[in-house]
């Protein structure tokens, strides 16, 4: 009888073991799997509407920052077959920079190894070695956009308002509508309502177009036209003069590039392939830039310069091919490290 008693107690204290076990075991798996589960959480919460849409993260541009991403597109954008990458800094960690001066020319290339920033993309528009898009650094306007557009032969002379994109004195981040005149730099809350083929409206001031106010940017960028302002689409490719006669081709194929920012402060490079340098991938219209944009989540956007100049370039290495079959040699460019 005792031996009995002895064996259920024995039994007793072998469930009372495993089960103090088996609770140790559970406790320590869900302190194991927090610990493995936050980062990804911190990832998903910063990005989610870029993996969401389809974009795939990239490893193959050798070690990158934690606060630096690289997505490549799914196969097919805006039902187009597509190559295209997007490169996502957060702004909390990120340093963003204007590279090139109001003439000169240099590839990307050329610029990464100036500076081996770790994400360089082509900037504003140029010609002969010029640029023709507003340069600003450390609060200085190195270059102001092209002031004035000429149209069925120099019939018509308009003075646009273009888009720039900039970091402010505040440390905000956004795009306006800018023109630049007896050496100062307004920002208006929107364009000139120019159009090619209407008569052209008076140049830009202090006062015209109207709510006009000092552009107080620290480091910006111009290009055209503005995409997306205060999360709306805008493309005000019709307003800045980019139309069919100024070579953007606001609604042809083409590869594009532009710059952004989210509203979880995120800073975004876009830029996507064309003209079949991928066989089928004939690229994009400013539309569906800006549609693709505003999908994960941005709330400023400026497109840039594309065709042939397009090309971006993640620790020195390129992601797109260049239209031109090398890298153009352009004036300015935009980078984050």
């Amino acid at each position: 009888m005792k031996n009995s008693r002895l064996i259920f107690l024995l039994f007793l204290g072998a469930i009372y073991m495993a089960t103090l076990t088996s609770c140790g075991s559970d406790q320590k798996k869900d302190e194991w799997e927090w610990e493995w589960e936050d980062p990804v959480k911190n990832e998903s919460t910063a990005d989610s509407l870029i993996t969401d849409k389809g974009w795939m993260l990239q490893t193959g541009f050798g070690e990158l920052p934690e606060y630096i991403r690289v997505y490549k597109s799914a196969g097919v954008l805006q039902n187009k077959q597509a190559v295209a990458y997007l490169a996502v800094a957060d702004l909390n960690s990120a340093t963003f920079k204007v590279l090139g001066n109001a003439s000169g020319y240099h590839t990307p290339n050329d610029f990464y190894i100036a500076g081996k920033e770790t994400v360089i993309l082509n900037g504003g528009y140029f010609w002969a070695g010029a640029s023709l898009s507003l340069l600003c650094r450390n609060a200085e306007t190195l270059c102001a956009n092209n002031p004035s557009v000429s149209r069925q032969n120099g019939e018509f002379i308009y003075y646009p308002t273009k888009g720039a994109f900039a970091e402010m004195k505040n440390g905000e981040f956004q795009v306006d509508w800018v023109y630049s005149v007896n050496g100062a730099t307004y920002a208006y809350p929107n364009p000139a309502d120019n159009k090619s083929g209407s008569t052209p409206l008076p140049q830009p001031s202090a006062t015209f177009p109207e709510g006009g106010s000092v552009w107080n940017a620290k480091n910006g960028i111009g290009g055209g036209p503005v995409l997306i302002k205060n999360s709306i689409i805008v493309n005000t490719h019709e307003e800045e003069l980019f139309d069919t006669a100024s070579g953007v081709g606001p609604e042809n194929n083409h590869p594009r590039s532009a710059i952004a920012v989210t509203k979880t402060g995120q800073l975004v490079f876009f830029v996507c392939e064309g003209r079949n340098m991928t066989q089928g991938v004939k690229g994009l219209t400013l539309s569906e830039v800006a549609n693709i944009l505003l999908e994960i989540g941005c709330t400023h956007a400026l497109n840039l310069d594309g065709g042939g100049s397009s090309c971006m370039l993640i620790n020195g290495k390129e992601t797109i091919k260049p239209s031109d079959g090398k890298q153009r040699s352009v004036v300015t460019a935009v980078a984050f490290y």
